[in-house]
């Protein structure tokens, strides 16, 4: 549903019923008087905003997205916070650790699948599964490259069935961990 502005006329009896009304708290200041101009103007409709000019083989300016945009969606919060904030400052130490390096995205998924079985069947609580941070390489091509795919795709594993049963919390680990290469997963207790 679209708003509408109010006009000058209603602006105006609004600025009387204002004018009458009793400050709560009469030491503070009271806000600047509308500019009643700046509501009335029009904005350009989506045909009037010029566009930059672009040239084939030109490049592209910088978007201004930053890294943190680029990051997934934090998870909400699904265990104790106490244990959660002594898990992200690396004073909980991981039961088991699980290194995916030089490892292939079908071998490594496979690998997971069979950890986290493993260590919920031994009552573990803290994991860590090692996945590196992927390469590093500036690749003058145009299409783009995806770098840390064992990275970027363990979470998504790790929420997929039946490893969702399982996991109640997965965020990245502390320094002393492995940090941005690493994650602590943590584990439901058995039934």
């Amino acid at each position: 549903m679209k708003r509408r502005r109010p006009d000058k006329d209603e602006l105006a009896l609004w600025r009387q019923v204002a004018d009458t009304a009793k400050p709560l708290h009469p030491r503070k200041t009271t806000h600047a008087p509308l500019n009643t101009s700046a509501l009335t103007e029009k904005r350009p409709t989506k045909q009037e905003r010029a566009l930059t000019p672009f040239q084939i083989g030109e490049s592209a300016e910088k978007s201004g997205v930053s890294s943190e945009a680029m990051k997934p969606a934090k998870q909400p919060l699904r265990m104790d916070k106490k244990a959660f904030d002594r898990m992200k400052r690396g004073k909980l130490k991981p039961q088991s650790t699980l290194d995916l390096h030089g490892m292939t995205l079908d071998r490594a998924h496979d690998a997971t699948t069979g950890f986290i079985l493993r260590c919920h069947a031994s009552d573990l609580r803290l994991v860590l599964i090692v996945t590196g941070k992927g390469k590093r390489t500036k690749s003058e091509s145009i299409l783009p490259e995806r770098q840390g795919v064992l990275r970027s795709q363990l979470p998504h594993w790790l929420a997929l069935p039946p490893l969702n049963q399982m996991v109640l919390q997965v965020t990245e680990a502390h320094g002393r961990h492995g940090g941005g290469g690493a994650f602590y997963v943590y584990l439901r207790r058995r039934r």
